[in-house]
């Protein structure tokens, strides 16, 4: 059933354990009003703490999954203080960006179409990225004068390194689904018609996963590139530790010396 909120502009569904999210402004190709940011982060939040999600798929409706922040609601009036630009960024773009690599579940992006600025921000921060043939990928920011914003200058060189980064960001040139996933932006390019279907397989694959090692497992990843060797290690041991006092780790342990299949049940 769906659940949305005070709009249909984004879209909130759950089939079995999957939570699909689908940003539903097709006219402004899903550009995010704050009030789409703040309904999107939420959602998150929601899919962290519900025992009964396991996994999460974020997509849009139309051309576009996400054309980057609305800049056409006007900017801010009066006399401007220093501060407020970083303090809109930060409760923002950024928020948005943490909450999606902070969520507890997997995070799949379905990119059915442009992802630009903010928009691909949001698409590379997920945990997978499957993308649509006809989807392509734009650091818009130097088009306009900007610096990038939503965690782009820490995700691209992590991706891709600093040398491609730099080159995404500072020409601004639209890159296509092939080529995202040929500099190891995305995991794999469906055509059009397959996306849905291949990202709710994937998402139903990770659903029925051991939902507490893949969040241990997401942390692990997500830090990896901030720490050095002996602080990741003392992170691992203590992933390890908190895993093994789950349902799910022994189901594992017991499944491979009885040889059966496991029956992971996210706990």
């Amino acid at each position: 059933m769906p659940v949305t909120g005070p709009t249909d502009e984004v879209v909130h569904t759950v089939t079995g354990q999957v939570a699909h999210l689908t940003l539903n402004r097709p006219e402004a190709l899903n550009a995010l009003t704050p009030a789409q940011r703040d309904r999107l982060i939420g959602l998150l939040a929601e899919a962290s703490a519900d025992p009964s999600i396991r996994a999460v798929v974020l997509t849009g409706t139309g051309r576009g999954f996400c054309a980057g922040a609305d800049l056409r609601g006007g900017g801010a009036t009066g006399e401007q203080v220093a501060g407020d630009v970083a303090r809109v960024i930060r409760l923002g773009a950024q928020r948005l960006i943490a909450a999606v690599l902070d969520c507890e579940k997997p995070v799949i992006a379905a990119v059915n179409g442009t992802a630009a600025g903010l928009g691909a921000h949001l698409a590379l921060a997920c945990d997978l990225v499957l993308a649509a043939e006809s989807a392509r990928f734009i650091e818009v920011f130097v088009r306009r004068g900007l610096v990038p914003d939503g965690g782009g200058a820490y995700l691209l060189p992590r991706l891709i390194g600093p040398h491609r980064a730099k080159e995404l960001m500072f020409f601004g040139d639209a890159v296509s689904a092939p080529d995202a996933e040929r500099l190891g932006l995305v995991n794999r390019v469906v055509p059009d018609a397959d996306l849905t279907k291949t990202a709710h397989e994937w998402a139903e694959r990770l659903a029925t996963g051991p939902t507490r090692a893949l969040a241990l497992t997401k942390q692990l990843v997500n830090a990896s590139l901030d720490s050095d060797r002996s602080t990741a290690f003392a992170a691992e041991a203590t992933a390890q530790e908190i895993n093994m006092t789950t349902r799910d780790a022994r189901e594992g342990v017991a499944s491979f010396v009885e040889r059966r299949s496991a029956e992971y049940r996210g706990r």
